[in-house]
């Protein structure tokens, strides 16, 4: 088991027991304002595009349109779900995925399982490491910057990664929520879905 195993794990764990009392507030927040379930799940790519679990706390509605589909994001996320988001209280849930070893607590971010076959050889060697609650992406621009910029960045990491770029990511991620810089409110990305032409 290498250092990065070793600092992921024990500072997850630590942070989901220092923690307990505000993931327990949002959950109850969560299951007042919006319901079950609390949390929700996503199967996103990990590690070489293996697939698992991710965990988030809810922030949208389950609306949908005439014909059930569901409507846009901007449209579904809540007052509170705006705040989680804006705060990264949403993501906390994600600490689990981190003891479990599905995620580390810096790498690319993990995004939707249908954007795989978009990749082209560059941007699908972000896969090569293990998704992260925060990254290099998130600490240069996050919702604000676009799809070409965050997978440049993504696969920077990759090449580059160390125990101590890690802590820098972590200590610039702790100032961005602080800041809230490079948030947008609904949670989406200004540039859209990605489409593989980017």
């Amino acid at each position: 088991m290498g250092i990065k195993r070793i600092f992921d794990f024990v500072v997850s764990l630590l942070l989901m027991i220092g923690l307990l009392p505000v993931i327990a507030v949002v959950a109850l927040l969560v299951r007042w304002r919006l319901g079950s379930p609390v949390v929700f799940r996503a199967i996103r790519p990990g590690l070489n595009g293996k697939p698992f679990c991710m965990y988030k706390f809810r922030t949208m509605t389950n609306e949908r349109d005439d014909e059930g589909r569901p409507l846009p994001d901007k449209d579904r996320v809540t007052p509170l779900g705006e705040i989680l988001r804006r705060s990264s209280l949403d993501e906390l849930p994600q600490l689990i995925n981190v003891i479990k070893g599905d995620m580390s607590l810096v790498g690319p971010r993990p995004l939707a399982m249908e954007y795989l076959p978009l990749y082209n050889l560059e941007q699908v060697r972000r896969h090569h490491v293990k998704p992260g609650i925060t990254g290099w992406a998130q600490v240069n621009g996050r919702s604000s910057i676009s799809w070409a910029e965050k997978f440049k960045l993504d696969v920077w990491y990759v090449d580059h990664r160390s125990f101590a770029l890690d802590l820098r990511i972590l200590f610039l991620t702790a100032r961005n929520v602080v800041l809230q810089h490079g948030v947008c409110n609904t949670g989406e990305t200004k540039y859209g879905n990605f489409s593989g032409s980017n």
